[in-house]
């Protein structure tokens, strides 16, 4: 099937698990995850309607942005850098994205603000949490998160918008449910600390309507959109 078409289904899917939920489809952003995929894939998903992207890889992301702009500057994207970020890159992240969903250290969200260019809007920041505690997984522990939150929120050309998860797969929905429902609880307590945030990153394609059902307000979903990936690339 079609790039358009795809985003067609993958959008169906999302208002049903939205009104399932009780939520309005509208609260919902779909990140449509474009890494390994060349700029006509995202002019394709962009002229279908398509206006947020996220990537993974940061020299292909960059390309990709500059493409992009080259071929169709009357396109006005959303590029989110969701992948794990080394502190020596982070200044073309700074200049070229408009969210960053990995944060998990305070010396790459300093970076970050240092690097922001000043004639750019605030960098949207969403702090990645550790919610399954796996050793491989990135992300702050839920106890780290309040003094990580803080310190982000201070930070002068940064905007703290939220929490992000990759929890680990899970079979039922109702297992999938557990680790999302925790980030809200998290962004709840951050509240009650006078910390406010309106985002929650959360849900992929295997597990989207676990996600809005305990409150994702972005989900992030490549392959149905996009098509299998090839890594070879």
């Amino acid at each position: 099937m079609s790039i358009p078409m795809n985003l067609h289904l993958v959008q169906q899917a999302l208002v049903s698990a939205a009104q399932a939920a009780g939520r309005d489809p509208d609260a919902i952003l779909l990140l449509a995850v474009s890494k390994t995929f060349g700029a006509d894939a995202v002019i394709q998903a962009a002229d279908a309607g398509q206006q947020a992207f996220g990537e993974n890889y940061l020299q292909e992301a960059v390309d990709k942005i500059v493409a992009v702009r080259e071929q169709r500057p009357d396109l006005k994207l959303e590029w989110h850098f969701i992948g794990p970020l080394q502190s020596n890159k982070t200044r073309p992240v700074a200049e070229h994205f408009d969210w960053v969903h990995a944060v998990d250290r305070e010396k790459i969200a300093q970076r970050l603000s240092d690097q922001r260019p000043p004639a750019l809007p605030p960098l949207n920041i969403c702090l990645q949490v550790n919610v399954s505690g796996e050793a491989s997984k990135s992300g702050v522990t839920p106890a780290e998160l309040p003094a990580l939150a803080q310190a982000v929120s201070q930070l002068p050309n940064l905007r703290l918008r939220g929490l992000m998860a990759i929890p680990e797969p899970a079979q039922t929905e109702a297992q999938q449910r557990k680790p999302f429902a925790q980030l809200r609880m998290l962004q709840q307590e951050l509240a009650a600390l006078g910390i406010e945030t309106d985002t929650l990153s959360m849900g992929m394609s295997a597990d989207m309507p676990a996600a809005i059902a305990e409150g994702a307000t972005i989900v992030r979903i490549g392959t149905a959109i996009f098509g299998k990936r090839d890594y070879a690339n």
